[in-house]
């Protein structure tokens, strides 16, 4: 089993889950699960944070071996207390230049909440209401829109 299947296995026993539950959480196949923990395959970029999110670690935590924690490298700094602050807010992001988000340039955006060092938001573009999960690392900065009376 790889560090990655490990953890994964291990958190998922820590809570009582079989792969099955496991699997039906997820809406994928206990084989899949299984797969996943023996490191013969490793799940879709987009399914890391759903993961994260069900067993309660970051996504730094299951794809680094060299974090030990499940709190990943944001555990107890300032940067995640100031972030936090943010939940349920209406903000404007400024992202670092070679990681713009295009989906989110200019846009005022819903902090609905996080998942270790990954923020989820919820904007209202053209194309309808969209929710996204990205990494605190492309964040240059965050602006907090003020609500009017």
């Amino acid at each position: 089993m790889n560090e990655f299947g490990n953890k994964i296995a291990q958190k998922r026993k820590d809570m009582g889950m079989t792969q099955q539950e496991f699997a039906d959480t997820l809406s994928v196949t206990r084989q899949t699960v299984s797969r996943w923990e023996a490191g013969t395959v490793i799940p879709d970029v987009d399914r890391i944070g759903d993961i994260a999110g069900i067993l309660g670690v970051t996504c730094d935590y299951l794809l680094r071996d060299d974090i030990e924690t499940e709190q990943g490298t944001m555990a107890g700094s300032n940067v995640s207390a100031m972030l936090l602050a943010t939940q349920g807010k209406k903000i404007k992001i400024d992202f670092f230049e070679d990681e713009n988000d295009i989906d989110l340039y200019n846009q005022v955006c819903t902090v609905v909440g996080f998942e270790g060092n990954w923020i989820k938001v919820s904007a209202e573009t053209k194309k309808g209401t969209i929710e996204k999960i990205i990494p605190v690392s492309s964040i240059f900065s965050i602006e907090i829109i003020k609500e009017e009376a």
